[in-house]
Parts: structure tokens; C-alpha cells; sequence
């Protein structure tokens, strides 16, 4: 696939394919192997809010991620793998080696009696047989369903159940840092509530002693060597190729699911054109598979052009926190892909970690998962990019299924904390409260997406009524992204934060993210969470949870600064009614903060805060307790 250029030629593609999409489209999945052409680009139904893209074609999109490449670069390096441990031996994964992997592990599930239409569990550390099992799956039509092996058993117990899952590929255990985490212990824990689990496969990673239960669980090393034949399932363009679980404002995580044809070709659009990749790039992604990143970046994008993905075991301070650097000077990576939480981390370690190593493999870094702060947009881009990378800041989401706001790196002029433009296809809107498009720029509302584009999530598992009333119900014939937006004078897109996290002040709205922006400025403030706070003459009032470098500085005086950091940045408007100084922010495990539980302890609440399984570590909560009583 030809990729954009210039920013004219991205302004003309971006005329034609809101001119006419499903030419645009069409154009675009030609360069894929298709056992049997598209009927039709699109079909939408508007009452059932159902997309179908590339109608009646057949494919199989491993063969799009591996057979196509054996003919020009079957010898390339598919995957380089570095293991947690830098003692440890990296592995170096050509296209031909992948594609012969695949095919034997796509086997051994068929003898397990797998079929098309399966779901299958994967629940593995980040290694390279993480990537065959995924590309098992999709090569035999099974569904994979990727766990985040840091989740819980009682995690992993929803998601099994609410899939129907009947076979799940894990390991012994997995390495973090310098723990070993008994991966098999906490399956077969789950297990016991997970009645169509027929069949557990086991990879020995850590060599931890674990249980083997008769007729159920196999070893990965004992299964795979005895098949290899090259089979590959004809796929319909909308089989669902993937679920994948997301949270939910219920409290019950939501089953995203994608499609083969669609979901295909956007991960690889948005990949060569963002990243502006070049055939030899050395890519690396620092997500874990078990998110949409890891799929889209990690794993489908990459292959699919025939690119070098780098997979990373570890965490960025183990052994120390110059890891991340080390690793791109090793590997002489070209695109750096990560989320500004690791940035911020990272940074707050200091430079000392950095200036060991030139990073002049670097062509082009970004950011994902997130809204950046201008502070660390700024520290990345002088320390890391150098002051010569383009950032390209990607705002998407689980749902989209790759990149829809996001800047061509050295294409796109770029400003910080600004997602900066569509990519072509995707036709963002902000509408306000009543639903109503607020046209022109300068504008900021809830951002909706006003036409499908090929990568939309087909459905929520099993309960497509939910899915029309998250994304189609508030605002009738758009996509609601649940995220606030704003669009500047130049055009460009800034996410303000998910709807939910904007604070109604005396009749203005205010993003967290923004609130944020000015308090992380500050040059002793590491990060910080805003959340709204019942206000009796305002409504809602600006509380902070922040965590700080130097703990010497006088709290009063620091929250004074604080405050007039907001008030200098947002106005006075947006000054916090309350600062309480943390050591630690209830994240998940993708790195993202739970605001509803910093909500209820502004509100007073002591006990009560729902799911916290999927939390980094659920102690913070009780330290933030421990300052505000």
C-alpha cells in the first residue's frame, strides 16, 4: 500500500475519501490477498447500527501477515524479542520462521478439536509464542480473546465466561522485573469457575512447578512438533477476528468485538502513515498485547507491512531506568511508540538514565493511551526525539481499532497536546450537550465520529443492545466517542478527557486533562489527577491528587503555587477548591487512572469502590486515605 507523502497529497487523499469513501476504501484493500473479491465496499444499517465492510469477500488475514511476504522477505526479521532480564538471549523471528510456527501451533489447535467460530483465551507474558498463538487463531478462524496476564483470576474468570471460551494458551509464569509470577497458579484458580474450558495449553517459560490436570492441560512443547501442515481457513471479511475486553461505566467489562476484512486493512493504513514507515524500520511498540495497541501495533499493523516489530518482555525501570534507551540503541530502533505515563515515569527518574545513550536510530516517537501534558511532550521531545522526531500524538481508542486522529510524522505541522488532524477516512464532529455539530473552529464539544470507517467495533459480545446505546444512542446517526474535544483556530483536535472527567464549574466546562496540563507544569509536581467535587454554590468544584518530586518544599506554600499555576494557565475559574499531596495514583494496568475511585474518596467514601482487580496496586488507595484523613 502507497503511503502519503506530502501534506498536500495528505489533504487530497482526505478530500476523496470523504468525497466518496467507499472508493477511497476500496482503492485501499486492493493491495490485500483476497481469496474472493468484495461485492460491496460498505453496507450500514442505520436502525441496527451494523457496518459491513468489503461484503461477500474472503480472506484469510494471516496470509496477508505472513504467506505474501515469503516470496520477497521470507529471511527478514518479523519479530526481535527481548526478554525481561538483559542476561537473558534476544530472539531474532524471520517471516519464514513466523509463518512455519504459525502454521504448526494453527494445528495443534485444530487436534484439540478447535473450529472456526471458537473462542480461545490467551493469557501469556509478553514473549514471541503470544504472537503465534494470535495468529494461530486467526489462522484457523477461532476468535482470540487476549487477558492481560497481570489481571486476576477473578478477571480472567468474566472474561472466560461471558466469551464462552472453551481452550486457553498460557504459561508456567511470567517474569516482572525481578519477580516470577506463577501464571499457571492463578488459571487453574480460574479454571474452577470456568465450566467450557475444555483444554488449558501451557508454555514453559520460568520453569515454575506447576500442576499439570489430566485431560486438560498439554504443554506447549509437547504439542506443537508433531504438525506442520500449512492450512490457512477462508475467512468472511466480517468474521470476527478478535474480542476484546474493555471497561465498562457499569462496572462490567465490555467485549469489543473486530472483524477480519476491515479491521485489516485500517491497522495497516494507519500504521504505514502515521509512523511514515519505510521498508528496513526497526518498529517498536511498548504496549502488552492484552491491549488494542498490542494488536494494531505490536502484532497486525507491523506484519501486515512486512515490518520489524519489537516485542519487549520487561518494565522500563528494571534493571534500571534506562532501559527503554538501552534497548533502542541496541536494536537501533527507528519508530518508538509509548504512553505518556512511562514518559512521566521515566522523566521523573532524570536525565543521568538518558545521556548514556545517543538514540540516533530515532526517526520518529509517539504517544498513546492518553492525552500528553505540554511538559512531558516537551521533555520527550528535547531529550529522547532530540528536537529532531516528530511526536505523533495518536488519539483512538479499543473501538476504533487503530488510529483516527493522529499526525503523518513530518508531514502534519505539530503542536503540543494536540492530536493535531484526522487521518483520511475518519470524519470527526463536536457536538454539544443537545447533540448539536458545532461547525467551524474554535469550538469545543464531545467528539463523534459522522461516518463509518473500516476498523469500527462490530459489536459488544453477545449484547449488541448495549453497544447501540454506549456509541449510537446519545447522539443519534454518530459514533459517541465518550471523549470532550476541542478544535483551534488551525483546525486541530485536543482531547480534553472522557466526558465524564470534564467538571462543571459555575456553568463552565473544564477538562481534567486541561486542569492537569497546568498543574504537571509545575517543576516539583511529577503527575496529577483532577476529579469534580459536589461544589453548593458552584455545582462542582476542581480537586487534585498530586504526587511530587522534592518533599521538602512546605506543602502550603507548593499548593499555593499550584494554584496559581491553574489560575495563570485556565483562569481563576478553574483554581482547585482542594489539593491533596499523594504518592501514588490508582492506575490500571494499561496505565490509565481511575478517576471514579478518586471521586469517591473526594466525596468521603471510605470503603466502597467497586472492581478494583484491575488496579496496578489497590494499596494506593488506602495511602490517599491515610493524607486526606
Amino acid at each position: 500500500m502507497k503511503k502519503i507523502n506530502s501534506f498536500e497529497e495528505y489533504q487530497s487523499e482526505y478530500k476523496k475519501s470523504i468525497d466518496d469513501p467507499k472508493k477511497f476504501w476500496g482503492e485501499k484493500a486492493e493491495s490485500f490477498v483476497w481469496r474472493k473479491k468484495w461485492s460491496c465496499v460498505l453496507n450500514w444499517d442505520m436502525e441496527e447500527k451494523t457496518s459491513e465492510w468489503y461484503a461477500g469477500g474472503k480472506l484469510n488475514i494471516t496470509e496477508n501477515c505472513l504467506d505474501r511476504h515469503l516470496n520477497s522477505i521470507a529471511d527478514k526479521t518479523a519479530i526481535l524479542w527481548e526478554p525481561n532480564h538483559p542476561k537473558e538471549k534476544s530472539r531474532h523471528i524471520s517471516y519464514k520462521e513466523l509463518h512455519a510456527k504459525v502454521c504448526e501451533f494453527s494445528n495443534a489447535l485444530l487436534s484439540l478439536g478447535i473450529k472456526k467460530g471458537d473462542r480461545i483465551c490467551i493469557y501469556m507474558p509478553m514473549v514471541p509464542e503470544l504472537t503465534i498463538a494470535v495468529l494461530a487463531c486467526a489462522r484457523i478462524g477461532a476468535i482470540h480473546s487476549v487477558v492481560f496476564a497481570g489481571f486476576s483470576a477473578k478477571s480472567l474468570i468474566g472474561r472466560i465466561n461471558d466469551a464462552q471460551c472453551n481452550l486457553i494458551i498460557t504459561a508456567d509464569g511470567s517474569f516482572r522485573a525481578e519477580k516470577v509470577i506463577d501464571l499457571k497458579s492463578i488459571v487453574d484458580n480460574a479454571l474452577e469457575e470456568c465450566p467450557s474450558i475444555d483444554h488449558a495449553i501451557v508454555l514453559k517459560r520460568t520453569d515454575t512447578k506447576c500442576e499439570m490436570k489430566a485431560n486438560r492441560d498439554v504443554w506447549w512443547h509437547d504439542l506443537t512438533p508433531k504438525f506442520s501442515k500449512n492450512i490457512a481457513k477462508e475467512m468472511d471479511s466480517e468474521d470476527p477476528l478478535f474480542i476484546l475486553y474493555t471497561s465498562g461505566s457499569t462496572g462490567k467489562p465490555k467485549g469489543v468485538v473486530h472483524s477480519s476484512g476491515g479491521y485489516m486493512v485500517y491497522a495497516e493504513y494507519s500504521f504505514r502513515n502515521v509512523f511514515q514507515y519505510t521498508p528496513n524500520d526497526i518498529f517498536w511498540c511498548t504496549a502488552d498485547v492484552g491491549w488494542i495497541t498490542g494488536h494494531s501495533y505490536v502484532i497486525y499493523g507491523p506484519l501486515l507491512a512486512g515490518a520489524t516489530t519489537l516485542m519487549f518482555e520487561g518494565i522500563p525501570t528494571f534493571p534500571s531506568p534506562g532501559r527503554f534507551w538501552e534497548i533502542v540503541d541496541k536494536f537501533q530502533v527507528n519508530i518508538f511508540y509509548t504512553a505518556p505515563t512511562a514518559i512521566r515515569a521515566l522523566e521523573a527518574k532524570g536525565l543521568e538514565y538518558v545521556k548514556p545513550y545517543k538514540l540516533d536510530s530515532l526517526k520518529v516517537i509517539g504517544t498513546v493511551g492518553e492525552p500528553i501534558n505540554e511538559e512531558a511532550w516537551n521533555w520527550y521531545h528535547k531529550n529522547i526525539g532530540k528536537e529532531r522526531c516528530p511526536i505523533v500524538d495518536t488519539w483512538w481508542q479499543t473501538e476504533t481499532g487503530g488510529i483516527m486522529i493522529a499526525p503523518l510524522a513530518g508531514i502534519t505541522k505539530l503542536k503540543p497536546t494536540y492530536a493535531t488532524l484526522p487521518l483520511p477516512g475518519v470524519q470527526p464532529c463536536l457536538v454539544d450537550s443537545k447533540g448539536k455539530e458545532l461547525e467551524g473552529n474554535n469550538v469545543q464539544g464531545n467528539l463523534c465520529i459522522k461516518f463509518p470507517w473500516p476498523s469500527m467495533i462490530r459489536t459488544t459480545y453477545g449484547d449488541h443492545k448495549r453497544y447501540k446505546e454506549v456509541y449510537f444512542d446519545p447522539y443519534p446517526g454518530k459514533y459517541f466517542t465518550g471523549d470532550g474535544c476541542k478544535r483551534d483556530k488551525d483546525g486541530f483536535y485536543r482531547i480534553t478527557g472522557r466526558v465524564d472527567d470534564v467538571i462543571n464549574v459555575s456553568g463552565h466546562r473544564i477538562g481534567t486533562a486541561e486542569v492537569e496540563d497546568a498543574i504537571n507544569c509545575h517543576a516539583n509536581v511529577i503527575e496529577s489527577a483532577v476529579v469534580g467535587v459536589n461544589h453548593s454554590i458552584k455545582g462542582q468544584g476542581v480537586c487534585a491528587f498530586v504526587i511530587i518530586g522534592n518533599t521538602e518544599t512546605l506543602a502550603d506554600i507548593l499548593k499555593k503555587e499550584i494554584e496559581a499555576q491553574v489560575c495563570d494557565h485556565i483562569g481563576a475559574i478553574a483554581r482547585p477548591e482542594c489539593i491533596y499531596l499523594v504518592s501514588g495514583l490508582p492506575k490500571t494496568r494499561s496505565g490509565k487512572i481511575m478517576r471514579r475511585i478518586l471521586r469517591k474518596i473526594a466525596e468521603g467514601e471510605k470503603s466502597n469502590f467497586g472492581d478494583t482487580s484491575t488496579l496496578i496496586d489497590a494499596s494506593v488507595i488506602d495511602n490517599i486515605l491515610l493524607v486526606l484523613n
